[in-house]
């Protein structure tokens, strides 16, 4: 019995953007390194804050108070006219949320400059923002549309510029970190792929507070110890810097 023949679906936009994403962050030789943390007070005091806020704008938040500190966080490799590495004077976090676009759930990359110096609300109420907002309102998001719309070998010559030629520019394109976790769906990636230096996820967050938290890093800029030990201070700076902000909003709420 002759089997049904199906059909050829195009690309979509978001598809286009996600293909050549794919295809230079395959030639990064990352790296990840994980952390199991308990963050049993931060589950407690963020039940209790009000407005309460996204994990992501924890975590965000969190990562870039240790990019802030350690500038060897903020370099980038550079591949040409010769190998380099170039260091960005502050933190452009770069986010990867799902939306909706047209029948498909598709991702976008949202650029959070200094999020240290954001409150919690302020990065989540960002987040919520860009993920609801009409297509192509955020300008950010127009930039992703209108290139994906560009044919492929153009699109590609414009990602490999943008990626190795100048500095202050792929951070103003790409951002300096990346920001990225499936544990709203309860699962994890065990190994994301990412365009930028380093690139943060985290997995699901049991009741008792225990959460994996993990950093894809590019080997060719960084080694594996000293993330490695940023990561207990990123667990640090959750138990107290966050936590705190999280008891002043839990405090604003009570009074």
């Amino acid at each position: 019995m002759p089997q049904p023949t199906g059909f050829t679906i195009p690309l979509s936009l978001p598809r286009r953007q996600m293909n050549d994403f794919l295809h230079f962050a395959a030639k990064i030789p990352t790296v990840p390194v994980e952390r199991p943390m308990n963050l049993r007070q931060l589950v407690q005091a963020r039940e209790r804050a009000y407005p309460r806020p996204g994990w992501c704008a924890l975590f965000t938040k969190a990562w870039g108070v240790i990019c802030a500190r350690h500038a060897w966080l903020r370099r980038a490799y550079l591949g040409w006219p010769w190998p380099r590495l170039y260091q960005h004077p502050c933190n452009v976090a770069s986010i990867a949320v799902e939306r909706s676009y047209g029948a498909e759930d598709a991702v976008f990359f949202l650029h959070i400059n200094r999020p240290e110096e954001k409150a919690l609300t302020e990065i989540d109420a960002r987040l919520k923002w860009f993920k609801d907002r009409p297509l192509g309102s955020a300008a950010v998001m127009r930039r992703q549309l209108r290139l994906a719309q560009l044919p492929r070998p153009l699109r590609r010559a414009i990602w490999w510029a943008g990626l190795n030629l100048n500095g202050r520019q792929r951070a103003r394109f790409f951002g300096t970190t990346g920001v990225t976790a499936y544990a709203g769906g309860g699962a994890a990636s065990g190994h994301p792929l990412g365009l930028l230096t380093t690139t943060l996820s985290y997995g699901t967050i049991d009741a008792n507070g225990n959460v994996v938290v993990r950093v894809t890093y590019d080997h060719r800029t960084i080694d594996g110890g000293p993330v490695a030990r940023v990561l207990g201070e990123l667990e640090r700076v959750l138990q107290h810097e966050i936590l705190t902000e999280l008891r002043y909003l839990e405090s604003v709420q009570a009074a």
